[in-house]
């Protein structure tokens, strides 16, 4: 691809991800940093050293398959981790597999936004009919918190059962239908993804066989 088209593509897919997340900046009141917070990179050694204790409950010999921050224009919106098991994945079948993804939060978000921006994605990916994805929302609705700067948001892949939530480590609700699970992680690892750089750093240190689609 030559470097014109290549801007049109990129311009093209920061636009589609603005839009996406306009929704996600409707701000609730935010809480100061901590005077002497670490960088970036500080914080990503330190959070990547360990895996969450939702984690480590949910999956056999957890660790860390990849990691990343999604910003938009510059705004730093979460740093996310994706979490593995025993049973490691394969980024073509990724809801086959349990594994984690962990969302930390870099501003105040309504949780109705989140739920909004969610169901939005998985219309556009085309997974589930008009009322199933209808109530996935209500149900995403009902889960999803209000978050402030720091909080996490742990979701847990139960292959053939649907989603676990977790707030920094507490549950906070499950989705329990089997095809919400593809649906609503291909929004971070289907390639149809609206963030490729950030799949491309989730899926970074997986264990995938020979050949395997990424």
């Amino acid at each position: 691809m030559n470097s014109a088209p290549r801007r049109a593509a990129d311009t093209a897919r920061a636009l589609a991800l603005a839009a996406a997340l306009a929704p996600l900046l409707v701000a609730v009141p935010a809480v100061p940093a901590a005077a002497n917070a670490p960088a970036d990179s500080a914080v990503t050694a330190a959070a990547s050293a360990r895996p969450p204790s939702a984690v480590v409950t949910a999956l056999t010999e957890a660790r860390l398959a990849g990691e990343g921050i999604l910003r938009w224009f510059g705004l730093k919106i979460y740093e996310a981790r994706l979490w593995i098991g025993a049973e490691g994945l394969e980024p073509a079948r990724f809801a086959s597999k349990p594994f984690a993804l962990d969302l930390r939060y870099s501003r105040s978000l309504k949780g109705d936004s989140i739920a909004r921006t969610s169901h939005e994605e998985i219309e556009r990916l085309g997974f589930g009919d008009p009322g199933r994805r209808d109530a996935w929302l209500e149900a995403m609705r009902g889960i999803f918190p209000d978050v402030r700067e720091g909080d996490r948001i742990t979701g847990v892949n139960r292959p053939g059962r649907g989603v676990s939530f977790y707030r920094n480590d507490r549950s906070i609700g499950s989705i329990d239908d089997p095809e919400f699970a593809p649906a609503f992680f291909a929004i971070w690892l289907d390639p149809r993804t609206i963030a490729p750089g950030l799949r491309e750093q989730l899926l970074a240190r997986i264990d995938a066989r020979p050949g395997a689609p990424r």
